[in-house]
């Protein structure tokens, strides 16, 4: 006999939603369990493969779980606000709203016929006033407290859609969307400062039951360093580079400086610059470049000197030049390095492609590779300096 899935499983999937069977109960006498997915942004095209994907395997667990008689919560909803859903409406000449409902009812149709065990009662939309009043509030008590403030920063902006893009949205040098090329363009806009509860989180990750390369992920992405900053004067200026190192007993071994292409010194002394249309293409040329590109750890080191300009090594007084190049980010530390090439992978490659010092100030006692010594050096300052004796 053949199996009529039509007929089947519409059968069942209206029994679920009329009796309510995947609905978390008001019932505080029962064990709990909360499985909750990335909700998914209703976008005009429907669901992808990715959806069904993450979304079955939490299902088994809920389904399990509620066999084993927990109370689970399993929720749904739809993360609805987007400029590309705006850009969408915009070009079909249909208001986002309209869009918005009409892609929610195609994904919820598409979400009940492959029968996932989603509580339906309980389904938000971002959208929808009586939800984001609350992320509003959120938003305003975080503004009080001073974690929401606002700045300028440079983004990966899709010239043809107008839109801020992820690094995983740019692929080549191009959006993934629309193809459309991708540059570096500076916005002013909110960030959260995070940063200060940094210990906290990589702290309560010991009492999370999480895999350890997941806690591993975390941490890296929390990206938790100690360290110090130190300020390198610019020879003949008032102003200062200012440099954050996880290793200040290094600073013997700087031999040259690097700056992000978006940092503000450029704009400062463009008047010393000699070099400054050259500056200028490069960062033209980098505008272009995704962070991922960017600090690909495999790709050739690109870089220009700033002709006209040198800093000062605090503790040697030596004059030493200050490239720009697009393996320092503006967006990790303070935008500038000190480059030590002895002890520094990025650092040797620059630094031997450009022909520039290299002075090995450390040893290791226990005669480690230099291969080895290297990764040490990557680490924060939880390495025990007795390991070390200067040369």
């Amino acid at each position: 006999m053949a199996y009529n899935f039509k007929e089947v499983e519409k059968k069942w999937q209206n029994k679920w939603e009329n009796e309510g069977t995947f609905n978390a109960k008001n019932d505080y006498t029962l064990k709990k369990w909360y499985g909750l997915i990335e909700f998914p942004y209703p976008s005009g095209q429907g669901l992808h493969v990715g959806h069904p994907r993450s979304y079955t395997a939490l299902d088994i667990i809920a389904r399990k779980k509620r066999l084993e008689g927990y109370n689970v919560l399993y929720p749904i909803g739809f993360d609805a606000f987007g400029l590309p859903a705006e850009n969408y409406a915009i070009k079909n000449n249909i208001h986002p709203s309209i869009v918005t409902e009409q892609n929610i009812n195609h994904f919820r149709e598409q979400l009940k016929s492959i029968g996932f065990s989603f509580d339906w009662s309980r389904e938000i939309n971002t959208t929808d006033p009586n939800y984001y009043k609350w992320t509003q509030w959120i938003f305003i008590q975080l503004f009080k407290h001073g974690l929401a403030y606002k700045t300028t920063m440079p983004i990966n902006y899709c010239t043809s859609c107008k839109v801020g893009l992820a690094n995983e949205e740019v692929v080549n040098g191009v959006c993934e969307r629309c193809g459309g090329e991708v540059i570096q363009k500076e916005k002013s806009q909110w960030m959260l400062k995070i940063t200060d509860y940094a210990e906290r989180l990589i702290n309560d990750l010991d009492d999370i039951d999480f895999l350890e390369k997941i806690k591993l992920q975390q941490k890296n992405w929390i990206g938790r360093s100690e360290g110090a900053e130190v300020k390198f004067k610019i020879d003949g200026t008032d102003e200062n580079l200012l440099i954050y190192t996880t290793r200040p007993d290094t600073i013997f071994g700087a031999s040259y400086m690097v700056v992000a292409p978006e940092h503000d010194i450029i704009n400062k002394l463009k008047d010393k610059i000699t070099n400054l249309d050259e500056v200028e293409n490069y960062k033209l040329e980098t505008a272009k470049k995704s962070d991922f590109e960017r600090t690909e750890l495999s790709k050739e080191k690109t870089g220009v000197e700033i002709k006209g300009i040198k800093a000062i090594n605090p503790l040697t007084n030596e004059a030493i030049p200050i490239w720009i190049s697009d393996y320092v980010l503006i967006t990790y530390g303070t935008g500038a390095i000190m480059a030590v090439p002895a002890h520094d992978t990025r650092d040797y490659e620059f630094a031997s492609k450009f022909n520039l010092p290299i002075k090995q100030v450390i040893k290791a006692k226990d005669k480690i590779s230099e291969k080895k010594w290297d990764k040490v050096t990557r680490r924060s300052l939880s390495v025990r300096r007795t390991e070390f004796s200067y040369l």
